[in-house]
């Protein structure tokens, strides 16, 4: 159906005089798809970010700083409020551990875990670093590409390698031809749509384009949605390797 509309869309601009967008020339998908990664992480990053949880009967915000290392590695800790002051959560490649300030405990997150939600949001263990399990754990084809605001958009469709340990039937990851992620559709494992997120705002950030409010909607919960937005950022800068260390998680050092 939105092929059909698509074509009767460009009917009527070309009949009107009005000149249809076109599709941005095909690019070579894993490339698109690294280079999004790329820019989202780099080789290393530091953010502040602010996370809003709604629910159609209370809001809840937090304050966070996130670095990253690789492809793998992330260390995420809340500095507000103050009942989330300290809490925090360390990825080192396929292992996950969470940090209870109140009781001073560390706790490794099991694998079965790792789709939960993540602090009670629409977000998942998966997807605080943005690892690389999409480009190694499924295979890649390009959907139709369109032109919006200026920028080539392509849907880059992830679908599970045979065996792969993966939640998602399918992953839509949009990606703009400056390598900015513009949104993503994840899919159940009977290929229906279970949550989307969409990129709300992209500007200069760190010296590059980049999506600075993003907003996870979960299907089944219309009224539902979780936002995160970046208000600064830093790329490629050195980080000491004792940063991702459980020391370092549970006995945090300015």
């Amino acid at each position: 159906m939105r092929f059909s509309v698509g074509i009767a869309l460009a009917g009527w601009l070309i009949g009107t005089g009005v000149p249809a967008a076109v599709a941005p020339a095909q690019p070579d998908v894993e490339g698109l798809l690294r280079r999004a990664f790329d820019n989202y992480r780099a080789t290393t990053s530091q953010n502040q970010i602010a996370m809003t949880i709604h629910r159609a009967a209370w809001e809840r915000r937090m304050q966070l700083t996130a670095q990253t290392r690789g492809t793998e590695d992330a260390l995420v800790r809340f500095t507000a409020p103050a009942q989330e002051a300290g809490s925090a959560t360390l990825k080192l490649g396929s292992e996950t551990w969470l940090f209870n300030p109140k009781l001073n405990q560390v706790i490794k997150l099991p694998g079965s875990m790792l789709a939960r939600s993540w602090m009670g949001s629409d977000f998942t263990y998966e997807d605080l670093a943005k690892s690389e399990s999409v480009i190694d754990d499924f295979t890649h084809s390009l959907g139709p590409g369109r032109t919006e605001g200026g920028h080539g958009i392509w849907t880059v469709v992830c679908t599970p390698k045979p065996g792969a340990a993966v939640v998602w039937g399918r992953i839509d990851i949009d990606v703009r031809d400056d390598g900015v992620i513009a949104g993503e559709t994840f899919f159940d494992q009977d290929l229906k749509p279970a949550r989307r997120m969409s990129v709300d705002r992209i500007a200069p950030l760190g010296g590059r384009n980049y999506p600075v409010s993003m907003t996870m909607h979960p299907s089944d919960e219309p009224a539902s949605w979780t936002r995160v937005e970046t208000s600064s950022a830093r790329f490629n800068i050195a980080l000491p390797s004792s940063l991702f260390t459980l020391s370092s998680l549970q006995n945090p050092r300015s």
